[in-house]
């Protein structure tokens, strides 16, 4: 299986299946020298982990991150960087009747049809539970770059959406309920409804909008490595992914050249931002923001229909502990992934210059 890297100079290759005895990562490109913050590390690892609220799954893991090569009396030496993290409470029983069948809308099909096999015990590879290990990358990306600010929330539940603008927001506020939204009023409707759908046995989706501050001018290369483009596949390989859009997004399609031009200031800004801090592919210093759309957990506990290894038709129920609504705990998740850009971006201009 190929596939398992990010990055060019600031590389993250993750190893590890969700029922495995462990999970973790290799990071090769960090420099020499850095000292770092351990708890910090663990304490980004504990906002993704299962079992943090009533309204995400409740697998109990405890994700200790524990490093094994790459950092000596605190401080990176610039060789690899390994790391696992065990699995404790893995419950592959709870996966028995899905051997034979696929899940609709999950990898079991198309891993099957690739390889030829599959680890049916919780997704296997293709879990989210692989996802932790982005997240320990991205902490020690975030600790490389100290001047770059990442504002991270909960921006939509369903069709519930927060109505501020990142600028009016309060970023104390993201961490004070458990579904990660800022505005009090909308988080409070977007928990209720969360557990409503819970209640059904039935699973909603949403958005993350993530905002980065303080990036450089000149982060990104002009055709095929555009800073946007690298962070769009940055998202997009998050599980559950279905859309990323920056800047004005789809919206922009609704307005003419003259209203979503950005004009300039004397100083090389700009009166508004619609091109979201990016333009031609490159950072123009401004505030770059964009936001992640997430499909509706796979796993209902629902009966539905499906078929099996022999393409039989057969009835399904999913069982064990899943996600109502995964957008709360995919909020590190994302600012992980793009701190691993960022982090990559500026090693490359570093290294572009004499």
């Amino acid at each position: 299986m190929a596939g398992n890297s990010f990055g060019k100079l600031f590389k993250l290759t993750t190893f590890g299946e969700s029922h495995g005895k462990a999970i973790g990562g290799i990071i090769d490109g960090c420099p020499a020298g850095l000292s770092l913050d351990l708890e910090k590390i663990q304490d980004e690892l504990n906002k993704r982990r299962p079992g943090q609220s009533a309204i995400v799954t409740q697998r109990k893991e405890p994700d200790t991150v524990e490093f094994l090569s790459g950092i000596f009396e605190g401080k990176t030496t610039g060789t690899p960087i390994g790391f696992v993290i065990q699995n404790a409470d893995q419950k592959s029983k709870d996966y028995s009747h899905i051997k034979d069948s696929y899940r609709p809308s999950h990898a079991d099909y198309t891993y099957d049809e690739k390889y030829g096999v599959r680890d049916y015990r919780g997704g296997g590879r293709s879990s989210a539970r692989e996802t932790a290990s982005r997240v320990v990358g991205g902490a020690i990306a975030k600790q490389l770059i100290p001047e770059i600010e990442f504002l991270t929330y909960t921006s939509s539940v369903g069709a519930i959406k927060m109505e501020k603008n990142y600028w009016e927001i309060d970023a104390d506020l993201i961490e004070a309920n458990p579904v990660r939204c800022p505005d009090p009023a909308s988080a409070e409707k977007m928990e209720t409804y969360i557990r409503e759908i819970r209640s059904q046995g039935d699973t909603i989706g949403g958005t993350v909008q993530c905002v980065i501050k303080n990036v450089p001018k000149g982060l990104g290369e002009p055709v095929f490595d555009k800073l946007h483009a690298q962070l769009g596949k940055a998202m997009l390989s998050i599980n559950a992914v279905k859309g990323f859009e920056f800047g004005s997004g789809f919206e922009g399609t609704k307005m003419k050249g003259s209203e979503h031009n950005d004009l300039f200031n004397p100083d090389g800004s700009t009166t508004t931002n619609l091109s979201g801090g990016i333009q031609g592919g490159i950072s123009n210093g401004m505030d770059i923001y964009f936001n992640v759309a997430f499909k509706p957990v796979a796993t209902l506990i629902q009966k539905q229909q499906t078929i099996n290894s022999k393409g039989e038709t057969v009835e399904m129920q999913g069982k064990g502990r899943h996600d109502p609504c995964v957008v709360p705990r995919a909020v590190p998740i994302v600012e992980a992934m793009a701190a691993l850009v960022i982090a990559d971006f500026m090693l490359q201009n570093r290294s572009s210059k004499i």
